[in-house]
């Protein structure tokens, strides 16, 4: 048997992650990118990575400015993820798909309401493949009560579809 990329697609799929949205200030501008591939790298420092494809736009402004946050979205906030998702230059209607963001003390863009936020300088950035693996250290954190937004098998879920 020969091994596909849609093989290995499908089968990346039954792992069910939660859903996040890289954010980073670029010239005064929020940009993003929803990404699924997050996770903690240590504890001691604590550390994070997320994998972005070199041909993302926001590949580029995490080079660039170093600082970024993982927003992670809410069971509620799947219009957010969506739009995020999108290969589109600017995200200048953000407001639509109900993304308001603030700001941090380093101007890092948060993101109203998410379950939880980290804000990230990034300390170094590895080439794997089509993908960059972007560690950071977690400077500062805000977790808030909810349920996460779940991705698995290509379709958005909430812990109420996972635990039935």
């Amino acid at each position: 048997m020969s091994l596909t990329s849609s093989d290995f697609r499908k089968a990346m799929g039954c792992f069910a992650t939660g859903v996040t949205v890289i954010s980073v200030d670029q010239g005064g501008e929020v940009h993003g990118m929803t990404a699924n591939a997050f996770t903690s790298v240590s504890l001691d420092p604590m550390l994070v990575l997320v994998c972005v494809d070199y041909r993302a736009r926001t590949h580029a402004h995490l080079h660039a400015r170093k600082r970024f946050g993982v927003n992670v979205l809410r069971s509620d906030q799947q219009a957010i993820s969506e739009y995020y998702a999108r290969s589109s230059e600017a995200h200048q209607h953000a407001e639509d798909a109900g993304a308001h963001f603030d700001r941090t003390a380093q101007g890092t863009p948060v993101l109203r309401g998410a379950l939880a936020y980290l804000e990230c300088r990034l300390q170094r950035a590895e080439k794997a493949g089509d993908h960059t693996i972007f560690i950071a250290e977690v400077e500062e954190v805000v977790v808030r009560e909810g349920e996460p937004l779940l991705y698995f098998r290509g379709q958005y879920r909430g812990m109420e579809k996972v635990k039935s």
